[in-house]
């Protein structure tokens, strides 16, 4: 067998370390790196790891963006000769025909890659999402809804979902079909079972398959295995993807069983850099500061502005390294919740600048990661926390970040991972990320404390 049994790429930050996390914590040894890794570089670490994946930022990208982007990156990896490639998308699918469109990318890959056959695996369970009957479901607080009617999803600023049936999502994105194992299928027998999903795939289609509980994921994880030992396959999805295949492949004992994760232990001050306008993130803002975190709020209509940029750089820098050199635990947010006015703001300066609306996130993002490696340079600090998919995605490259590593599991796809760069000040830094929606109130005190959820 091939020890490279998986590699992906990662439409974004966040979703890149909820990938890794998946495979690391279910025993398989993972890697993800940042940017444009180059053959060398990934060649130098092969001989360790059982999978690598590319965190990319395809997730904001225009297809013909995805066109210069994508080809180099899906044939680095294929270069590598895994198993298995995915192409991992958010857990809530969301993208559109303009930007972040998964159907696009999915058409790049499979000219790149020339796989025998694709599939579609995004139900993750242990995160609340569900695909039922082609249709996706979201956890929101206690309840659950199709993303069409999800009460963040569906209004989502970039990408909102309008349709609930991956299939039909698709579709608008792609000229490929679609077929789908349901959960009925998925009880048939595996010779069955296995049959379907050779007739599907001679019929020229991608297979969905649906995704409720964790018996689904083993038994797809079961097929998709098998078929992999004949013929090389290409997966578009979730986390859920990689849930399957290590969960599988620990089954088996096809990989060891994975290490214990100790707890990373408390750190003397952290900073949190926040992007994310979602309800939950800033639940979590007020959460911290009520508790004793000082805060920093960015004037994000002057980020965006190339004459004012800079002084508002070192304005917040000014202000956080007071809060810091008096011994405070530091948030930094451009935003507090997805009604705060500076957002209105912030798109009237936008406006006025005739800047594509579309780049507002990179554009705030990356000024977030120069703040950022500032009050790093000056302080020395080996902790930091970062919200938001964007702010995740290209803030951190502006540290210099060649690849990380899972240091430990706080809540499922916001982990703390121990970083490598060329940059020594950088290099074992021990950063957190999370999307938007991720974790409890009190999330931004357990990375503090580097403790896991209960």
């Amino acid at each position: 067998m091939n020890p490279l049994l998986l590699a992906f790429y990662g439409d974004d930050f966040t979703g890149s370390a909820d990938a890794m996390e998946a495979l690391t914590i279910n025993g398989v040894k993972t890697a993800l790196f940042l940017g444009h890794p180059s053959q060398e570089r990934l060649q130098a670490n092969l001989a360790d790891l059982q999978a690598v994946g590319i965190s990319g930022v395809s997730r904001t990208m225009t297809p013909s963006q995805m066109d210069d982007e994508l080809p180099d990156q899906l044939g680095l990896l294929n270069s590598l000769n895994p198993r298995l490639i995915h192409y991992k998308v958010c857990a809530t699918f969301d993208s559109s025909p303009a930007i972040g469109s998964i159907g696009h990318a999915a058409d790049i890959a499979f000219e790149v890659i020339n796989p025998a056959c694709g599939v579609i695996v995004q139900g993750v369970p242990i995160l609340g999402r569900y695909i039922v009957f082609g249709n996706h479901f979201t956890v929101y607080g206690d309840q659950r809804y199709r993303l069409d009617r999800h009460p963040v999803m569906s209004k989502h600023p970039i990408t909102p979902m309008d349709e609930g049936d991956i299939r039909h999502h698709f579709a608008k994105q792609s000229a490929k079909h679609v077929a789908l194992i349901d959960l009925l299928h998925l009880g048939e027998s595996d010779e069955s079972l296995s049959k379907r999903f050779d007739r599907y795939v001679d019929e020229g289609n991608v297979v969905l398959f649906d995704t409720f509980n964790d018996a689904n994921l083993m038994r797809i994880g079961r097929l998709i295995h098998e078929k992999s030992e004949s013929e090389k396959i290409f997966a578009i999805g979730s986390s859920g993807f990689e849930y399957a295949m290590a969960r599988y492949w620990q089954a088996q004992g096809i990989i060891e069983k994975p290490k214990t994760f100790d707890s990373a232990g408390p750190v003397d001050r952290l900073i949190v850099m926040s992007g994310s306008a979602a309800a939950n993130t800033a639940e979590q803002i007020n959460y911290a500061t009520s508790q004793g975190f000082a805060g920093v709020t960015l004037n994000t209509d002057r980020l965006v502005d190339g004459a004012t940029a800079e002084d508002e750089q070192k304005r917040a820098v000014r202000a956080s390294l007071s809060h810091l050199g008096e011994g405070k635990n530091l948030i930094i947010s451009a935003t507090i919740g997805p009604d705060d006015p500076i957002i209105e703001k912030t798109r009237d300066t936008i406006r006025k600048l005739g800047i594509d609306p579309s780049e507002t996130g990179k554009l705030i993002a990356r000024q977030q990661g120069l703040i950022l490696r500032a009050l790093l340079k000056e302080t020395g600090l080996g902790r930091v926390c970062v919200a938001g998919g964007d702010t995740c995605s290209y803030s951190l490259r502006e540290l210099g970040i060649h690849s990380l590593e899972l240091l430990m599991p706080i809540v499922p796809a916001a982990p703390l991972c121990h970083t490598s760069s060329d940059e020594p000040i950088f290099d074992g830094l021990q950063v957190a990320s999370k999307g938007g929606q991720i974790g409890a109130p009190d999330y931004f005190l357990q990375v503090l404390e580097g403790r896991k959820s209960l």
